[in-house]
């Protein structure tokens, strides 16, 4: 069996899930796990699959035939990532909006080692003042020998005006 990571992006529209599911399962595959979600009209996704080795260029060639329904599949093969002693951290985030907030706060990140593995972001009017709020939510994987507090020490150095609110909470 092999492994795929497939990337998906079409405008939104009913069925486009189930024409790459019917790609997947008629091929043989076995759809493993995913994440997607709409975004200003779009439709964007990607996922994990598994298929037998011999049945993976057909199903290479009906995932690029869906292209004349719209969607666009880019496929690459899956990598095994070597294990590492890490810890899973859910950090919610509230500050300031800003151009630049994304790249100041995933450099900061990127310095300690610790990899963004989901992001979910937006921007929102604060309830007294109307002044916008930049609201993140991510699932990080943090080197072991980083403490929360050393991590949320490195996160409130951007700017003690930037931050509203900053928790760090270790996922069990």
């Amino acid at each position: 069996m092999e492994q795929l990571v497939l990337t998906v992006l079409a405008q939104d529209k009913a069925g486009h899930v189930e024409r790459i599911a019917h790609c997947v399962a008629e091929h043989h595959g076995n759809w493993l796990e995913s994440r997607m979600a709409r975004m200003a009209g779009q439709f964007a996704g990607i996922l994990r699959v598994e298929v037998p080795a011999a049945d993976r260029p057909a199903l290479v060639q009906a995932l690029e035939g869906l292209g004349e329904y719209g969607i666009r599949v880019l496929v690459d093969q899956s990598s095994s990532v070597q294990a590492q002693a890490l810890k899973r951290v859910t950090l919610h985030l509230t500050a300031n909006d800003r151009p630049g907030i994304v790249r100041d706060i995933s450099r900061v990140l990127a310095a300690r080692g610790v990899n963004v593995e989901r992001l979910s972001t937006d921007v929102s009017p604060a309830p007294m003042t109307n002044e916008l709020l930049f609201n993140a939510e991510a699932q990080l994987t943090v080197p072991e020998a980083l403490t929360l507090d050393a991590l949320q020490e490195t996160l409130e150095t951007l700017a003690d005006e930037m931050m509203v609110d900053l928790s760090l909470r270790q996922d069990l």
